[in-house]
């Protein structure tokens, strides 16, 4: 792919300069289309235009009058080319043609997955480009671009919607290519424009030869004209068929054909046409056509044996017949239609065997991987070691940035190998672990299985079951993965690496199925043996495993010493950031920190872990990141923030393709839409957590039991929520820190509301242990005595929690035991003492954003005589200004202010898929579109405050 000047369809070559600037002829519907969407995006507002239809309809034509159009309008236009050979390309074209176009290089990441990187930096380049004018991104022969730009193209239309920015796609109408349907279904569901280029009109295409001949046809002519279907390309190369062979006779105006018998089919036209060339300009276009729209001229030599300095007279002949065209660094087809006339005028076996030889001779100039890799695939038939060894280069080269695209290649070559190859089996182990990045989740473990029937060896089965559990274990299927593990490990002749990883992943596995014991077991000797490694990431990932064992057996002190270490040396280890969830440091270290005293210190960790791996392209990793800080957020009783990174988790999900439940952004969700009291949007929250997922046992099974059980409590089915918290009943503290402890006398709340008392009393012997084995943390003690007071009536416990939760930051506990504390003095008949815990609980109610909670504490106030006022925190309810939270009116003086999203990420330390998510917020509660009406809106109203009005 290249950048361009989208005029493809424009004839071209030495002696035809006078035709490049040929009317555009029979489409004006599509221009006044183009026209109208140039000027929304003139507004402020993004659009998005799919132009469709045949090759030679005239699509690379309709780009290059836009284009012009676009300069002309003031607009900064970014234009690339799309080729055949791009389809095995890693990288994105179209990022590369926007440093191309500021100059600067691109920044490179070692990471496994660049797809967040990709989207990022590209983002940031528009966003900076259309805060100093409006952009037009047009991108021609869509249907070969690279995976990593058809990536872009699925994703930031819709991302950068509110930005001054037009896409324009031309792509073929018959393309097959499953990436390219989907690029195309999700513009659709956007409300892309689509223009479907059909034939032009007998009249249109007679005016078109009239400025090809510079006279109107004759009727002779124009009768000729039907063959072509409308097709304006065509009818261009029809028509100077018969003018370069002086056949046509302009006289009075009219353009006469003075015989007949030239052809009239396109691919006889160009035979034709090559029939008059020379020797050398027949060979040069043939060994050309293999090569591809464009091809290096001492490439062609090579093939051809010859000099590139002998073929000038071919060339010159190419040129002139307006076959070529010389403008590049290379030299390239008019136009591919004629490339595909060329080509396909080749034997077939004669196609394959250049195919080959191409592939060879690339491979020996050192060209790209993925040049080399689309020749071997269309040369068919067995491949060599050498062909091999190049095709999983660039499968390797392709996975980072298109990991789907990347597993298809790797089948392919595995299809071409022998049953038994040990490549094959590695080549479809690297597949299955590419399609487990992607939504193609189930053809990963369906291959996988389809492999393991072909009976591997025991080395390979291992590892490709290592794979599988992996896969299983993202997707939060624990089971299947530690069945995988299981029987990795009982195959014979293991290296003692892989044994290693595979011991490791299984004590994973046990630590995300709660059971502590089997993870200890598993840890006979691996500790110890993985501090004497010499790799950093394999010494840290001991630590965190040592970590998340002294955690869940409640030594806090011991956990957080030890994830702190970790989180230390992986900061001088950028390598180590590459450990997988829950093995990352810092992660871990902000689960444990949020179960102690210090939950404060939790933002900090997660803003700097997060940052760096952004900056890493750990792209991954980024889902975790935002769900680690919703549950940190909603601890702190900050749900409005909670539910934006819970959001945001799910988009960045979305945008990467991960398919599997996210259980821990949805339940936060889920709890989230309950405390604000819209119980139709937990209950859509609730049904996604709950997809696919087993028991409570499962990772993250804790979460969606405790949203399902406040769900079933606040629609009044108190014994169904009692129920449903079931998982809570073990008197070791194992499933109970699985959540943090502002939710636990919450389940005691429930259970004794639906006559458990079994269940309350489970939870109150846990904590009793938990105090036992640490008293290092004040909100153990806190939430102890806030326990004792629901199940003994003890008001003197209830106070002594208020006090305690009053120095913890956790805002919601806070309201909740000041909510039991009103309740008891209430009920013992002393409603004067009980009033002002009800204010207090209802003032952290509503500045925390539980609106439902709140409403319910005025609610008896009222009862006992007391005015109430509006709740000054009412983020969902009617759209307008009030509606905004205090993140959000943050964002709206640097938007004033012409930040753009990362900026205003950088300049408030968050992440800018944070921002994005606040302002889609924005825009929904002001019911606008862009940027420029929210500027507009601000300066109306003088501007915005960051906490108020």
């Amino acid at each position: 792919m290249r950048s361009t000047d989208p005029a493809g369809d424009r004839p071209g070559g030495r002696g035809n300069q006078a035709m490049s600037a040929l009317r555009l002829r029979g489409r004006d519907r599509e221009i006044t289309a183009v026209g109208e969407a140039l000027n929304a995006v003139r507004g402020g507002r993004g659009a998005c235009v799919v132009v469709e239809g045949a090759p030679g309809v005239g699509k690379s034509r309709l780009l290059a009058e836009l284009d012009g159009m676009a300069r002309r309008s003031g607009f900064d236009v970014v234009s690339v080319r799309a080729d055949e050979l791009d389809q095995y390309a890693a990288g994105a074209a179209l990022q590369s043609a926007l440093q191309s176009c500021d100059g600067s290089e691109p920044t490179a990441t070692a990471a496994d997955d660049q797809r967040l990187w990709l989207l990022d930096s590209i983002t940031d380049a528009l966003e900076e480009r259309a805060q100093r004018a409006p952009v037009a991104v047009l991108v021609d022969d869509a249907q070969w671009a690279d995976p990593a730009t058809l990536l872009v193209l699925r994703t930031l239309p819709r991302r950068l919607a509110a930005s001054r920015i037009l896409w324009v796609l031309a792509v073929r109408s018959e393309t097959e290519r499953p990436t390219v349907a989907r690029v195309r279904e999700d513009l659709e569901h956007l409300g892309a424009r689509w223009l479907t280029l059909g034939p032009l009109p007998q009249q249109e295409l007679q005016h078109i030869a009239a400025d090809v001949l510079g006279a109107k046809p004759s009727p002779g002519l124009a009768r000729l004209l039907r063959g072509v279907a409308g097709n304006p390309f065509l009818a261009i190369e029809l028509v100077r068929a018969f003018a370069d062979t002086d056949a046509v006779k302009v006289e009075a105006g009219v353009a006469s054909l003075l015989h007949d018998g030239i052809p009239v089919g396109f691919r006889r036209s160009v035979a034709a046409r090559l029939d008059r060339l020379p020797e050398d300009g027949l060979r040069l276009l043939q060994i050309g056509s293999v090569l591809g729209r464009e091809f290096d001229l001492g490439t062609a030599a090579r093939m051809l044996g010859r000099q590139a300095g002998s073929l000038l007279s071919g060339v010159e002949a190419a040129l002139n017949a307006g076959l070529l065209s010389g403008e590049g660094p290379r030299l390239a087809f008019r136009h591919d239609l004629i490339r595909q006339a060329v080509h396909e005028n080749l034997a077939p076996a004669v196609r394959t065997a250049l195919h080959r030889e191409a592939a060879d001779v690339l491979r020996g100039i050192g060209a790209r991987s993925a040049e080399v890799a689309w020749h071997v695939v269309l040369s068919g038939g067995p491949v060599d070691d050498d062909a091999v060894t190049t095709l999983t280069t660039a499968v390797r080269e392709l996975s980072s940035s298109a990991p789907d695209a990347a597993a298809d290649l790797a089948q392919q070559i595995a299809g071409r190998l022998p049953p038994h190859d040990r490549r094959r089996v590695a080549l479809l182990t690297d597949a299955a672990e590419y399609l487990g990045r992607t939504r193609r989740v189930h053809q990963a473990l369906d291959l996988v299985d389809a492999t393991l029937s072909d009976l591997p060896e025991p080395l390979q089965e291992a590892r490709l079951r290592l794979v599988a559990a992996e896969i299983h274990q993202a997707a939060g299927d624990d089971a299947a993965a530690m069945t995988h593990l299981r029987q990795a490990l009982a195959l014979p002749g293991l290296p003692a690496d892989l044994r290693v990883r595979l011991l490791k992943t299984k004590a994973t596995g046990h630590v995300y199925l709660g059971d502590i014991t089997a993870a200890e077991q598993t840890d006979v000797g691996l500790v110890e043996a993985s501090y004497r490694s010499e790799d950093p990431a394999v010494v840290v990932s001991a630590m965190v495993f040592q970590s998340q064992t002294f955690f869940y057996r409640g030594r806090l002190a011991r956990a957080l010493e030890l994830a702190e270490e970790a989180t230390a040396r992986a900061g001088t280890e950028s390598g180590v950031l590459h450990l997988r969830p829950p093995r990352i440091p810092a992660l871990w270290l902000a689960t444990v920190l949020t179960a102690t005293d210090r939950l404060a210190d939790t933002e900090r960790v997660l803003r700097e872990g997060q940052h760096e791996a952004e900056a890493l392209g750990l792209g991954w990793s980024l889902p975790h990141w935002h769900a680690s800080r919703a549950c940190a957020l909603f601890e702190q009783g900050a749900l409005d923030d909670a539910a934006v990174e819970a959001e945001s988790s799910l988009v960045v999900a979305d945008e990467l393709e991960i398919t599997q439940p996210n259980r821990q952004a949805r339940s936060v969700l889920a709890m989230v839409e309950i405390r604000r009291g819209d119980l139709g949007k937990a209950r859509d929250q609730l049904r996604a957590a709950e997809a696919g997922s087993g028991t409570s046992t499962q990772r993250f099974g804790p979460w969606v039991s405790l949203a399902r059980a406040c769900l079933a409590g606040a629609e009044g089915r108190d014994a169904a929520a009692a129920a449903a918290l079931g998982g809570f009943t073990d008197a070791e503290p194992v499933r109970l820190l699985a959540v943090p402890p502002s939710h636990w006398p919450g389940i005691v709340r429930m259970a004794l509301r639906g006559e458990d008392p079994s269940l309350a009393q489970a939870v109150s012997g846990a904590l009793r242990t938990l105090a036992e084995l640490d008293d290092s943390q004040q909100i153990i003690g806190t939430v102890r005595a806030h326990v004792d007071g629901l199940l003994h009536d003890d008001p003197a416990a209830l106070e002594s929690a208020a006090t305690g939760y009053r120095s913890t930051g956790r805002r919601l506990a806070l309201a909740a035991v000041c909510e039991d504390l009103g309740d008891l003095v209430a009920a013992s008949g002393d409603t004067t003492s009980a009033i002002p815990y009800f204010e207090e609980a209802g003032e952290l109610a509503s500045a925390s954003g539980a609106l439902r909670d709140h409403e319910r504490i005025m609610r008896r106030l009222r009862r006992f005589g007391v005015r109430t006022a509006v709740p000054r925190h009412h983020t969902s309810g009617a759209p307008g200004w009030e509606s905004l939270t205090e993140s959000e009116r943050k964002l709206i003086p640097l938007v004033v202010e012409g930040l753009t999203n990362r900026a205003i990420a950088d300049r408030l330390y968050v992440s800018v898929h944070t921002v994005n998510t606040h302002m889609k917020h924005i825009f929904t509660k002001l019911g606008i579109n862009t940027r420029v009406e929210l500027t507009r809106l601000a300066i109306e109203r003088g501007g915005v405050s960051d906490g108020g009005d």
